[in-house]
C-alpha cells in the first residue's frame, strides 16, 4: 500500500507540475520573437538520514551543481549584466557561493 501511495503521488505531482508549466506557456505566449523566458529549477527536496549512502551523495551532490548553476546563472551573471548596462543597482547578495566546496569534491 505504501508504495502504491507513493507512486500516485508522484503520478499527480507529475500530472499538476505539466499542467502548470503548459498554462503558464500559454498564457504567456506571444507572436513576437523574444529572449526572455521564466526558467523553474525543480530538484529534490533536501533529505537527511541517519545514514547515508553513496547514492544519497550522489543525490545531494548533484542538487548542489544544480543550485550553484541555477544561482550562478540567474543572480550572479544577471547583475553583471546590469552593471555593463549602466543600469542602477545595489548589488543583491543571494546567498552561500559553494563552488569551492563543489570543486573539491570533484577533484
Amino acid at each position: 500500500v505504501a508504495y502504491a501511495t507513493g507512486a500516485l503521488a508522484k503520478a499527480v505531482y507529475e500530472k499538476m507540475f505539466n499542467w502548470m508549466v503548459t498554462r503558464i506557456n500559454a498564457t504567456l505566449e506571444t507572436k513576437q520573437p523574444r529572449q526572455y523566458f521564466i526558467g523553474v529549477l525543480d530538484i529534490a527536496g533536501f533529505e537527511i538520514f541517519d545514514f547515508n549512502s553513496f547514492e544519497q551523495l550522489c543525490i545531494n551532490f548533484t542538487n548542489e551543481k544544480l543550485q550553484q548553476f541555477f544561482n550562478h546563472h540567474m543572480f550572479v551573471l544577471e547583475q553583471e549584466e546590469y552593471k555593463k548596462e549602466g543600469i542602477e543597482w545595489e548589488f543583491i547578495d543571494f546567498g552561500m557561493d559553494l563552488q569551492a566546496c563543489i570543486d573539491l569534491i570533484e577533484k
